[in-house]
């Protein structure tokens, strides 16, 4: 099995947030491959589905984004999965606006989600689906945190669904392909 991780934050009050991006990603997975509703398991909502030809779980965990590595790691152990069958979905603030990068490891860039999955496993050395939602605008009032808990801007919705798009077909390649084929596609800047 393949574990592919979506972070967000659980409640009405974050869904259309950018923090949440990487559940929307992994929510598209589950429209493509059957049930969207999970069960809740491993302090989330975790589904099983076949994508690509592989079985793939689909994990959101609903701990809040800080606490998202004991979720992980539960699932992890249960199913006795390695390093390299675990994708993480996640927002990126350090990537511009509608653009993907595929990595393996690497520091968490002071995102809480992504250092709470590396704390609780031991190791950075896992695959991550970063995807961009740029910095806050030079005339936002507020600070990073603040940011990603902000809705997209009616400017940036239709963008926002093409980049939840592009990141699902990614994640797709990743399952069907493995990591260095799906980087080589992904990591390529969009086209302007």
């Amino acid at each position: 099995m393949i574990l592919v991780v979506g972070l967000g934050n659980p409640g009405d009050r974050y869904a259309d947030t950018r923090h949440n991006i990487g559940f929307r990603v992994v929510e598209k997975l589950l429209g493509k491959g059957g049930s969207a509703h999970g069960q809740e398991r491993f302090s989330g909502s975790f589904t099983s589905i076949d994508l690509a030809g592989e079985r793939v779980g689909i994990l959101r965990p609903l701990t809040y984004m800080n606490l998202s590595g004991s979720s992980v790691q539960a699932a992890m152990s249960f199913y006795k999965l390695g390093l390299e069958e675990l994708l993480v979905v996640h927002d990126e603030l350090d990537i511009g606006f509608g653009e993907l990068r595929l990595k393996l490891g690497g520091g968490d860039g002071g995102h809480r989600g992504i250092r709470s999955i590396t704390e609780r496993l031991g190791s950075d050395a896992y695959a991550r689906l970063r995807v961009g939602i740029g910095r806050p605008p030079p005339d936002f009032r507020g600070d990073a945190a603040a940011f990603v808990l902000e809705a997209f801007s009616l400017a940036e919705r239709a963008g926002a669904e093409t980049l939840v798009d592009r990141a699902a077909g990614a994640v797709e390649l990743f399952v069907e392909s493995g990591l260095a084929k799906a980087m080589n596609a992904t990591n390529q800047r969009p086209k302007r």
